[in-house]
């Protein structure tokens, strides 16, 4: 029992010598333990007192401010009532003055009208005008201009309404001229630069022989990646260069719109690339039937040479086709005219075939190109099926690829098939030709040897 009377005097004890700080070393017994709590609670009760003193001084200071604060808000009150007056009288007036605005604005409000259309209409026309890179900041100007024209708190001045019809006038007259300044220009590296610019009224802006395409979005000229055939653009350098008088130049009367579709059409070997490995079979296949056409007709020639030059000279055989043939019937004098026949059409026969070597290589690729392009035609076609079953037909992009491979296909068969026809026929007309010329002068001797022996 006295041990846990002990304890709980410890615990109280420290409980109030932590609040005041009492304690300033440990007690030894309890009569020192029940002093220095004793003292704690003096210390506590004196603080308490000195704490409701200062309050109750507190307690009348908030009176006072609390009078204060009601007496400025009863204040504010009758200033916040005497606002709200005025506002109604204001605003009663200012409709007031509205309405007698209006009546004394009478027609100048459809001149205000038709100024705000024409400012909306000038706005839209600068802003895609190649003019704009040499005047720029009219468009800004123009959209304040519109702004005021459709409010009725902020009229336009006289100088305001003259500058609209300025600006319209010098964008009609830049139309008719062919200006030359310096300005940012991106070349097709997507560099930027400054260069000497031509500009030929609102068509087309040329620079080095090169048209320029005007971006509205950034204000920027861009060099075409893709420029149009060179007689344009030789045309383009020296409209650059002239100094006086008349020029050739080639203008886009839709201000850059077909050039623009110049950069997305594409190009020969893009058109090529589209065909495919379809395509790129029947191109390596006319390659090869071209270059066995010049050989053969090369060869040919050279051989037609030699064997015209032989039919002048029968007493002397020579190393050719009809040298050959011609050695036949001096090797058998003494043969009879059926002997000697046999002999002859047998050299004409080992002779003719050097004459049509590869010719039915040729007359294979006549055939076989178009059959290719068919191939690809139809290959072309189950893609653009296939685009159609999957996506639908809205959207003509997703068909043109399977389309551009059927016609390009189908194109470059003909192109292939259609020369390779001319080229087999030429070389086997000069074939024949050779085949006939030996005929004729075998015929020719078996008849003097028919002649001799008669």
């Amino acid at each position: 029992m006295t041990k846990t009377i002990f304890k709980a005097a410890v615990i109280v004890g420290l409980a109030f010598g932590l609040g005041a700080n009492a304690f300033a070393a440990q007690p030894v017994s309890l009569d020192e333990l029940l002093e220095q709590v004793k003292q704690g609670r003096v210390r506590d009760a004196e603080e308490n007192q000195q704490r409701i003193a200062e309050f109750q001084r507190d307690r009348s200071r908030q009176q006072q401010l609390v009078q204060q604060m009601e007496a400025e808000q009863a204040r504010q009150e009758q200033l916040s009532e005497q606002l709200e007056n005025t506002f109604e009288l204001n605003d009663a007036e200012i409709i007031d003055l509205e309405r007698a605005l209006q009546e004394r604005l009478g027609e100048l409000k459809e001149l205000f009208g038709v100024l705000q259309q024409a400012a909306g209409d000038a706005r839209g026309n600068f802003d895609t005008s190649v003019t704009q890179i040499q005047f720029p900041g009219r468009g800004e100007w123009l959209t304040e201009f519109a702004q005021k024209m459709g409010s009725t708190t902020r009229m336009p001045t006289l100088e305001e309404i003259e500058r609209i019809w300025f600006e319209l006038q010098r964008e009609m007259t830049e139309s008719a001229k062919v200006s030359r300044f310096t300005t940012s220009v991106v070349n097709a590296s997507g560099e930027e630069e400054q260069r000497e610019v031509v500009r030929v009224g609102l068509f087309n802006v040329v620079s080095d022989g090169k048209y320029l395409e005007y971006v509205p979005e950034t204000g920027r000229l861009v060099e075409l990646q893709r420029q149009p055939q060179s007689r344009y653009t030789s045309r383009a350098a020296d409209l650059q260069t002239a100094q006086a008088g008349m020029s050739g130049f080639g203008v886009d009367p839709t201000r850059g719109q077909l050039l623009a579709l110049l950069v997305q059409s594409p190009s020969l070997v893009e058109r090529i690339q589209q065909g495919q490995i379809v395509g790129y079979t029947i191109i390596v296949l006319g390659i090869i039937g071209l270059l066995i056409a010049i050989w053969r007709l090369l060869s040919l020639s050279a051989t037609g040479a030699k064997v015209n030059s032989q039919a002048k000279n029968l007493e002397q055989p020579g190393n050719n086709p009809l040298g050959r043939v011609v050695q036949v019937a001096h090797d058998n004098p003494e043969a009879d005219v059926e002997a000697l026949e046999l002999k002859l059409g047998e050299a004409i026969l080992k002779e003719t075939p050097k004459f049509t070597a590869m010719l039915p290589f040729l007359k294979i690729i006549s055939v076989v190109a178009p059959l290719l392009g068919l191939l690809g035609t139809v290959t072309g076609m189950i893609i653009t099926f296939q685009a159609i079953t999957l996506y639908g037909a809205g959207d003509p992009k997703l068909m043109a690829g399977g389309i551009s491979t059927a016609l390009v296909t189908t194109v470059l068969g003909l192109c292939v098939a259609i020369p390779m026809v001319f080229l087999h026929t030429l070389v086997q007309s000069r074939a024949k030709r050779l085949s006939q010329i030996l005929q004729e002068e075998a015929a020719g001797m078996l008849s003097e040897r028919a002649e001799r022996m008669a």
